[in-house]
């Protein structure tokens, strides 16, 4: 009797779905084992039914093979993160070259280079950029003039200011001395005229004589 071919999708009726399951299982779990004793290879099988319920097989011991399993993939995927962060980066990196070439040529272009096989669409947008930025730099000089206008008019003030404190000062100087000056000629004035006022007694008459004893 030929087997039917058996269509790969969910087993709707479930008692058949048990069924198949318990056989496939069986089927599963000695291949497994004939695998392991006919070429000496290290088998480890798991499997959970729908309910949840756990069928195992190992060669040797599961827990070491599981182990095994945790420290081989765990390099596998270092190795397929690396491989793949690689790529990224290669990728990353043509991608930057790329846009590398585009500036460099725009920038010779816009330096008056390489002009031959640009069409009219592209000498207008080149122009176009061009007004912009002398539009740019135009704005931005004007602004560093009026900064630079408004730091001399700061420090003018500044100095200005230094300059006043500087006359009061020199004034206030200048009025001491003359006040010490003043000061000075009356005192001078004063002693000359104490020293000018002699005390004299007049006698008219005959000299006196003495008397020789």
């Amino acid at each position: 009797m030929v087997r039917g071919k058996v269509e790969m999708k969910r087993i709707e009726n479930a008692s058949n779905r048990q069924v198949t399951f318990s056989k496939r299982r069986n089927g599963l779990l000695k291949k497994a084992y004939e695998l392991s004793v006919l070429c000496d290879a290290e088998v480890a099988l798991i499997i959970f039914s729908q309910r949840g319920r756990l069928y195992e097989f190992s060669s040797s011991n599961m827990q070491r093979s599981i182990q095994k399993y945790l420290e081989l993939t765990k390099g596998r995927h270092a190795s397929m993160e690396t491989e793949q962060h690689m790529q990224h980066l290669q990728h990353e990196a043509a991608l930057m070259s790329r846009k590398i070439e585009l500036l460099e040529n725009s920038r010779r272009k816009l330096l008056g280079y390489n002009l031959g096989t640009c069409s009219m669409e592209e000498l207008q947008d080149i122009d176009k950029q061009l007004q912009r930025s002398l539009k740019n730099i135009r704005s931005r000089k004007a602004q560093l003039f009026k900064e630079e206008i408004g730091k001399l008019q700061t420090k003018e003030n500044s100095l200005f200011e230094e300059n006043e404190r500087l006359r009061e000062k020199i004034g206030l100087k200048q009025r001491h001395a003359q006040e010490n000056v003043g000061q000075q000629e009356i005192g001078c004035y004063s002693r000359s005229t104490q020293c000018s006022e002699v005390v004299t007694e007049l006698f008219i008459g005959p000299p006196t004589r003495r008397r020789i004893s």
